[in-house]
């Protein structure tokens, strides 16, 4: 270890990098130099945030809405949020059981903190988010991986959970519609899921962005359950870093006293923006979801012609996997070399888990011009290899 690094905590020191940053520096950099970069990496909306949220904000400044909120969130956030679910899903929660977050990083660190102890366990898929274990061990839980392959849709199967299932066994993680397979789970598989005996953790966050048939809460199937979501994917406001959890109200005190302690409150004229997103911008996002529909159904055209489809379609997020087993064994360098040849930005599948290794991550939240560019780049790459 080089005498520099002594000083710094394990938890930094063993904390791996998220590797679709490294790729989005490294485009950048080259567009720094003047080079021309197709992002097809990142997983951010390329639409601005809608009107009437970008309104309430500035409504919000200008009333003087600049000072702490209550921890848990500012009420008439909670009570729009208890609405929408109500509305969407059919389901009954209490706004005194949800923390309103500064995104949903926040919300999953609080939901790890009051729950694990160190060496409690966390089912994870594989692949799955590449942010999750990191979560888990920096709050000294374990993760435990689960394959789920391509050949069974990604997802999980009941069996392989059980035979995963321990003492030690806190919760499992689900996160549908899914990143990075852009899988959404049925209601017959979520309720498999929740009849297990661990909690349930869900990453809601790409909810809403579905295509085929639709997505459902775990709060359908169980109230032994914490609910990630947040505004970031949905109404285009990753900048505005605004997420809640939602919980059983056992834990409700607890994520409180972590929320006072750690980050006090989210920002007030965000949640007042958050309001509005929830009350005024259902077509806005309806426009949003057909753009990305369309965008969805080129991509996917276009894997099959290269021979790089996966066996099962994604149905939600904004990602699809390629299958690119037959070039490669390591995408993380095959990302790189595509990256500088081709000046495409695409994810490799290594950052999302062992199980992933051979895949490339390919987001359609770009236009579709780019994405047509970013795909002839690709195939003229491809052609020049050998399978």
């Amino acid at each position: 270890m080089p005498d520099g690094e002594k000083n710094i905590a394990s938890r930094a020191r063993g904390m791996p990098p998220f590797i679709v940053m490294d790729i989005l520096e490294k485009a950048k950099e080259m567009e720094a130099r003047g080079e021309n970069i197709i992002h097809l990496e990142i997983g951010e909306p390329d639409f601005d945030t809608p009107e009437p949220i970008k309104e309430a904000a500035r409504r919000a400044l200008r009333d003087g809405d600049t000072h702490y909120t209550h921890s848990l969130g500012k009420p008439e956030l909670r009570e729009e949020i208890a609405r929408y679910y109500l509305r969407k899903y059919g389901v009954s929660i209490s706004p005194d059981q949800i923390v309103v977050t500064s995104g949903t990083s926040p919300a999953m660190l609080l939901t790890f903190g009051v729950l694990l102890e160190r060496g409690d366990e966390v089912i994870l898929p594989d692949p799955h988010y590449a942010c999750y274990p990191n979560f888990v061990r920096y709050a000294d839980g374990q993760p435990v991986f689960v394959p789920v392959k391509e050949e069974d849709g990604f997802k999980y199967s009941v069996p392989d959970i059980r035979a995963h299932l321990n003492p030690r066994t806190k919760a499992i993680m689900v996160n549908s519609p899914a990143n990075p397979t852009g899988i959404v789970f049925t209601a017959a598989e979520l309720k498999a899921l929740a009849d297990l005996e661990p909690y349930i953790i869900a990453d809601e966050i790409y909810h809403g962005l579905v295509y085929e048939g639709r997505e459902h809460t775990i709060l359908e199937f169980t109230d032994r359950a914490f609910v990630i979501n947040g505004f970031s994917k949905l109404y285009a406001m990753t900048g505005w870093r605004l997420g809640y959890v939602i919980a059983p109200p056992e834990f409700i005190r607890p994520l409180q006293k972590l929320q006072q302690n750690l980050f006090i409150c989210a920002g007030s004229f965000v949640q007042a923006a958050g309001i509005a997103a929830l009350r005024e911008c259902d077509e806005h996002v309806a426009q949003m979801v057909a753009t990305y529909d369309e965008r969805r159904r080129y991509l996917l055209a276009r894997l099959k012609t290269m021979g790089l489809a996966t066996r099962v379609e994604p149905t939600g997020a904004f990602y699809a996997l390629a299958n690119v087993k037959k070039y490669t064994g390591d995408s993380y360098s095959f990302a790189f070399e595509i990256l500088e040849k081709a000046r495409v930005a695409v994810t490799p599948g290594i950052d999302f888990g062992r199980n992933c290794e051979g895949y490339l991550r390919i987001s359609y939240a770009n236009s579709l011009e780019n994405i047509k560019e970013g795909l002839d780049r690709l195939a003229e790459f491809l052609a020049g290899k050998k399978a």
